[in-house]
């Protein structure tokens, strides 16, 4: 039921009708003593007996209920999403045939079409025996590459995010990279194999695992993650890995150092099928997995304690995300060397578009995070051509000015570190 309450203090009360709160401002009282423009009038009731604004039904239902309005918010947002999604997948699908088209050797988009067609028995035509290998052999990996190790990077950074509930935090930011980094380089200066091709993803994941879990135990402070403490301790991780690669460096032959200054800088030049295989099984795993804990994410984010009281074993889901996460950024450290500012900047984003909600941001950073990096590697193919530009030195002079202005936006909201 809708009440008026008046200027004075003494409209309608509750439970109380509009003549009995009329008597009992009638009453003797000290507010009798009130001049009269102090006073303000009360309004007639109604043809009902009701007083203007107040409900005129059984005084049970409210006047205008919220659940559409919430109801109609929540279409709305999934249709927002639904259409991004869209969008992300056509802008996918459309850069990678740009870019399997585009280089040295050009190709037209019909050929790569055709040549596609031709290989799945869909009819179409193969190119001539130069244009087929530079496509499969060359193109095509590189492109597939791309799309997986942008698509692990911007869903760890989604996740990463939501883990430590705050938006400065990121794979690269806080070292798990250059600590997966350090696992990958240790393996190529020693010489390991003992598990084959997949000796340098085994080594990066431990790695990895090893330096988030780190940082994550240090930047807890009084059962929460703080954001300057989580930034210093990534500052930290990452001068200490800094110092191991360039040990690495030191004691390395030169055809070591070439493969270390690869996974330095980042770059999709050496892309192969065999590469694409072998980080293929961690990807997808934890690109299907990181959906499931969406919902669970969403109730984190109302806070540690409420999170519990509504079921969620906030330790145990930290502990699982990690593990992800460490799968993903493993996995791409693997075969494309550290490249950073994705995991940051494609979730803030989306967020910005389609709202805080991890149902649509965990996949949805999965494939901006593929769009961004297929383009990257386009960019840093073609701009400076014949020359090719490391892909990680590309996105760190795009990623470093916009994560400088998240800071300077975080601390202008909070006012102030302290």
């Amino acid at each position: 039921m809708t009440l008026s309450y008046d200027t004075a203090g003494d409209g309608c009360v509750p439970g109380r009708s509009p003549q009995g709160a009329e008597r009992t401002a009638a009453a003797p009282s000290d507010k009798e003593n009130r001049s009269a423009p102090e006073e303000t009038p009360r309004h007639a009731p109604g043809p009902t007996g009701a007083a203007p604004g107040e409900a005129t039904g059984t005084g049970t239902e409210p006047a205008e209920p919220a659940e559409p309005a919430a109801g109609e918010r929540r279409r709305r947002r999934g249709r927002k999403a639904l259409l991004l999604t869209v969008a992300l997948v056509a802008t996918l699908l459309l850069l990678a045939l740009v870019s399997a088209g585009t280089g040295a050797y050009r190709i037209p988009t019909a050929d790569v079409l055709a040549s596609a067609q031709h290989r799945l028995g869909l009819g179409g035509a193969p190119l001539d025996r130069v244009g087929e290998s530079v496509l499969w052999n060359v193109r095509l990996p590189r492109v597939v590459l791309a799309l997986l190790v942008g698509a692990s990077l911007g869903c760890a950074g989604a996740l990463m995010q939501g883990v430590f509930g705050n938006p400065l935090a990121e794979p690269g930011v806080i070292g798990i990279s250059a600590g997966a980094a350090v696992g990958a380089v240790a393996a190529i200066g020693l010489g390991l194999s003992f598990f084959g091709n997949w000796t340098i993803t085994v080594c990066a994941f431990v790695a990895g695992l090893i330096t988030v879990s780190s940082v994550y135990l240090l930047s807890r402070n009084g059962g929460k993650t703080e954001i300057v403490t989580l930034i210093l301790t990534g500052i930290a991780v990452n001068a200490f890995a800094g110092a191991l690669i360039g040990l690495f460096v030191f004691f390395a032959d030169s055809g070591q150092v070439n493969q270390i200054t690869f996974w330095q800088l980042g770059s999709l030049a050496q892309a192969t099928w065999p590469k694409v295989l072998a980080v293929l099984p961690c990807a997808v795993a934890g690109l299907l997995v990181a959906p499931f804990y969406a919902r669970r994410l969403d109730l984190l984010s109302l806070g540690e304690r409420p999170a519990r009281h509504l079921g969620i074993d906030v330790e145990r889901l930290r502990l699982a995300l990690i593990l992800v996460v460490a799968l993903l950024t493993a996995a791409a450290v693997a075969v494309a060397g550290v490249i950073t500012f994705i995991g940051l900047l494609v979730p803030h984003l989306l967020r910005m578009a389609n709202g805080p909600g991890h149902r649509f941001l965990v996949p949805g950073s999965a494939l901006a995070g593929a769009v961004v990096l297929v383009a990257g590697d386009l960019a840093a193919r073609t701009l400076a051509q014949p020359a090719e530009l490391p892909l990680g030195v590309l996105t760190a002079l795009i990623g470093s000015p916009f994560f400088f202005w998240l800071l300077r936006r975080t601390r202008r909201k909070q006012g102030g570190w302290a």
